[in-house]
């Protein structure tokens, strides 16, 4: 059998040592070459029930032709909803904490599953963990966990911590993303001298449109124990939050970068839980953006430290700028990625075309083209025979 073990040894070597998505300052690279984020949100097919127990096998050819398309499009990553608010996973008892991931133990093989089949085109994967966005039937359970450290921790030791592990060397995972627009359940109008806490700014911004149920301190110390989790399970993991819009994501145009470092840790005390970018969606409202949208501005204005991604747009929210103009302007903008929403709302025949008219890009901002290698264990020699 020696012959099996050197056979396997050789692929091992000759299919890449396992390089993965990573961040030089305000760049994302891959291969040692910057990489721009060019991609769409898939979201859900079923929202909350595409994996876990035994979920994915219903939705699994949708998903690979997605990846079909985007690799055809040029295009090189996505982002994809998993828990959102706990309809059918992780695993909760009767009291609301987390005992496992999913009720049939199939939502790891599903994720890696999804994951192989994503590397076969090339295909970058976000997971978002949560949504904020709607205050659905099972919100209980993620009120729980944002507001019970117990609860969390049972999440994060039970499910969160598995994941990652059993996943970080999936080469196509690009990062995770913690939750969907959190600020959809913050409270507005807040007070606090520290700028971190303070929602002042934030009065009839929008801010709490899903219900007005959480303060800053609670989700910057929800987001700060599960990135500082996931980077304690592997320190080279990418960690996000899909922000609303950039009112809560710079500390310019009068508004406050709540998830700048400094709030992250202070509200949760763990200084590995920090984002490693940003992310920011933006529509536009009455036809017109708002003064803080990144299409109003190149990345420079932000003032931020981090990879800045443009997580959600789209030609309807557009403010009169075509889907060509919107992709364009997220990689000539400065910014270090691009992902139109959403092949969930039937976009993706406009989603595909923006991405084709960027697929060739590869000045200075970036290249959009990568070739995600094997990332080779001893475990998966068996894989090939």
């Amino acid at each position: 059998m020696w012959w099996i073990v050197f056979i396997g040894l050789f692929l091992l070597a000759d299919l890449g040592s396992g390089a993965r998505l990573g961040i030089h300052g305000t760049n994302f690279t891959y291969d040692g070459n910057r990489v721009f984020l060019a991609g769409i949100n898939k979201a859900w097919e079923h929202y909350a029930y595409d994996f876990g127990n035994g979920q994915y096998n219903g939705v699994k050819a949708r998903y690979e032709h997605v990846f079909q398309q985007l690799q055809a499009a040029g295009a090189n990553s996505i982002r994809i909803w998993i828990h959102i608010e706990g309809e059918s996973s992780p695993k909760f008892d009767s009291n609301g904490h987390v005992t496992g991931t999913d009720n049939g133990g199939t939502l790891i093989n599903d994720m890696r599953d999804m994951l192989r089949a994503a590397q076969q085109h090339n295909i970058f994967v976000f997971p978002t963990l949560w949504n904020g966005a709607l205050n659905q039937n099972y919100h209980y359970r993620l009120n729980g966990l944002i507001q019970d450290t117990s609860k969390l921790n049972s999440y994060i030791d039970r499910a969160l911590k598995p994941m990652v592990l059993a996943l970080k060397d999936m080469p196509s995972l690009g990062g995770w993303d913690l939750m969907n627009e959190p600020e959809g359940e913050l409270i507005p109008n807040l007070t606090s001298t520290d700028p971190c806490l303070d929602t002042r700014h934030l009065l009839n911004s929008g801010a709490g449109w899903a219900g007005k149920l959480y303060t800053p301190q609670e989700l910057l110390r929800f987001f700060n124990w599960q990135a500082a989790a996931i980077k304690e399970v592997d320190p080279h993991a990418l960690v996000t939050v899909g922000a609303w819009n950039g009112k809560v994501n710079t500390d310019n145009f009068g508004f406050h970068n709540m998830y700048k470092d400094s709030c992250l840790v202070k509200a949760g005390g763990k200084a590995l839980g920090t984002f490693s970018f940003y992310q920011i969606h933006s529509y536009a409202y009455n036809g017109y953006f708002g003064t803080e949208s990144p299409f109003m501005h190149n990345f420079s204005a932000f003032g931020l430290n981090k990879p800045l991604v443009i997580g959600e747009f789209r030609e309807k929210n557009g403010a009169g700028m075509t889907i060509d103009q919107l992709y364009d302007h997220a990689y000539n903008g400065g910014y270090a990625g691009g992902w139109g929403w959403s092949e969930t709302d039937g976009n993706m025949d406009n989603m595909l075309q923006g991405l084709n008219h960027i697929r060739n890009y590869s000045g200075a901002h970036g290249t959009i083209h990568v070739q995600i290698h094997y990332n080779g264990t001893f475990n998966e020699v068996t894989d090939f025979f």
